[in-house]
């Protein structure tokens, strides 16, 4: 019985992932706002009624698309943001990260970057909720540099905010040169590190 079980779980979890993958590539082309279910169960060859024992809606299975796209990027980011030996290193595993992330995972970023603002608030409050984590991960790890002594936690914050929000338009950036030649995605790294220098220059001299 429970290997029954367990095949029929293991079939149960293959379809969601499925539906989850035919959603992520329809909405290469239009917003989650207008994707009808119908369109994902057809793309996947199921009864509409299927997608009910997955997700309550398509909202639903937009909040899970958030998860997929920025849950596993937590551990990474602590590790990147780690204390290093410069805040230069620190901010060219940033960039690299990021970089990285685009290339392998573009269509889960162009979700993001699309939804942020979108017009269905359960997603819109999921992405807002993985990035306010990030955010106090990021500080907690500031919040051992010795440039950070004294420091108050809403400061801490708030710079920690300016490099999420950063990393997201760094996200941005690499998503639209994707195709463009190795010369503009490195120009792109440039940019990038500059912007993230910038803002450790600010830290430098921040009297709060």
């Amino acid at each position: 019985m429970s290997h029954t079980l367990g095949i029929r779980q293991a079939q149960k979890q293959k379809t969601r992932q499925a539906l989850l993958d035919a959603a992520l590539g329809l909405l290469e082309e239009q917003s989650l706002s207008s994707l009808g279910l119908r369109e994902v169960t057809r793309a996947v060859g199921v009864a509409p009624t299927a997608f009910y024992r997955h997700f309550r809606s398509t909202a639903d299975l937009g909040v899970a698309l958030v998860e997929e796209a920025l849950g596993s990027l937590h551990p990474m980011i602590r590790t990147t943001v780690a204390a290093a030996d410069t805040a230069d290193e620190r901010i060219v595993r940033a960039v690299e990260l990021i970089a990285h992330h685009v290339a392998t995972h573009p269509a889960h970023v162009r979700f993001i970057a699309r939804e942020r603002h979108g017009g269905v608030q359960p997603v819109r409050e999921a992405i807002r909720g993985q990035l306010a984590r990030f955010a106090e991960e990021v500080k907690e790890e500031l919040a051992k540099d010795p440039e950070s002594e004294g420091w108050s936690d809403d400061d801490l914050l708030m710079l920690a905010n300016l490099y999420v929000d950063q990393m997201l338009i760094t996200a941005s950036l690499f998503l639209e040169a994707l195709e463009a030649s190795e010369q503009e995605r490195e120009r792109v790294r440039q940019v990038a590190t500059s912007q993230m220098r910038l803002i450790s220059i600010g830290r430098d001299h921040w009297r709060g």
